[in-house]
């Protein structure tokens, strides 16, 4: 068999039904859009430039952020297309290639999350040998570790997308293209398909929630053998920023599936709204997080804007 490349292109879907206001619907997220870019392009400028960030504690932060970006440079643009000048069509491949994009960089967030997570216990639990175990060259091999695993275990899946019929409705649901998506239009035996994400997300994204969960009781064991009140409101409060940004990540995805599972009799609208949330609220609030709750960000931040000034 040989990939089906001659096939008509898929049709991305905006809000159904709501047509007319599509330019309007498409403010918000343009704000939302440029906002993340900002947030987190901000975020890695300030990491590069500032030499007091350069601790392992930031460069996960950095590869939090790069994630984000790459989410969301891998959505939108579509998305703009299809509310801006009702472009829909999507050739298999740039479909299959966003698919791809979309779904790695999901499970290479909840890696970076649990990799924050060890950072985290490594700095509470071993404070005198956190810069010896996390060296540069570890934190390098964890990323690079975090996003081959994340590209590895959705290759298989897209691939086969490469060789099925689609000769049903050649419509898509969203602006976007996802796997569970596209196989709802293939012609062919899609078991596979439907089968192996269920077992990546509960080998992966499950587990990486529970690690998370138990190695933030062995923190907080830990915490709570420190004498000092004051040392252990600052052990804590290092860790404010993180658990912020698992529980917007985790209760997201929670509330997405929730949605797909047990809200086949809500509108249409509030599906592709939930989608649309999943895709956008993480890599917004991130960088709202870290500059609110980190002092070290907001420093390199008022640095940043008040360099100008200075200058004059």
């Amino acid at each position: 068999m040989w990939p089906n490349t001659t096939a008509s292109p898929f049709l991305l879907t905006g809000f159904p039904g709501m047509e007319k206001a599509h330019h309007w619907i498409s403010i918000p997220l343009l704000v939302v859009y440029v906002s993340i870019l900002l947030g987190n392009g901000t975020l890695l400028f300030l990491i590069r430039d500032d030499h007091s960030l350069h601790e392992p504690m930031y460069y996960f932060l950095a590869m939090l952020a790069a994630t984000d970006l790459g989410v969301t440079l891998t959505t939108m643009p579509t998305v703009l297309g299809v509310l801006w000048l009702n472009h829909r069509e999507i050739g298999h491949q740039a479909c299959f290639s966003q698919a791809y994009f979309i779904h790695t960089l999901s499970i290479v967030e909840s890696g970076v999350l649990l990799a924050m997570a060890y950072d985290r216990f490594v700095a509470i639990r071993n404070p005198l040998r956190y810069t010896s175990i996390l060296t540069s060259t570890k934190v390098m091999k964890i990323g690079i570790g975090v996003l081959i695993r994340a590209g590895l275990s959705i290759m298989p899946i897209i691939i086969r997308l490469h060789w099925f019929h689609y000769c049903q409705s050649r419509v898509l649901s969203h602006a976007f293209c996802l796997h569970q998506d596209v196989i709802k239009l293939a012609c062919a035996d899609i078991t596979f398909n439907r089968l192996y994400p269920v077992v990546v997300v509960f080998a992966m994204v499950l587990l990486d929630f529970l690690t998370i969960f138990f190695s933030y009781i062995l923190i907080l064991k830990t915490v709570m053998g420190i004498a000092s009140g004051e040392e252990r409101a600052k052990a804590l409060n290092t860790c404010v920023s993180h658990i912020c940004c698992i529980l917007v990540f985790y209760v997201t995805v929670v509330g997405l599936t929730f949605i797909h599972r047990f809200g086949k009799h809500a509108p249409r609208v509030v599906h592709i709204t939930m989608s649309y949330v999943y895709f956008l609220f993480p890599p917004f609030m991130n960088p709202v997080i870290y500059s609110i709750k980190t002092k070290q960000i907001q420093s390199g931040i008022i640095r940043l804007f008040s360099l100008p000034n200075s200058r004059a």
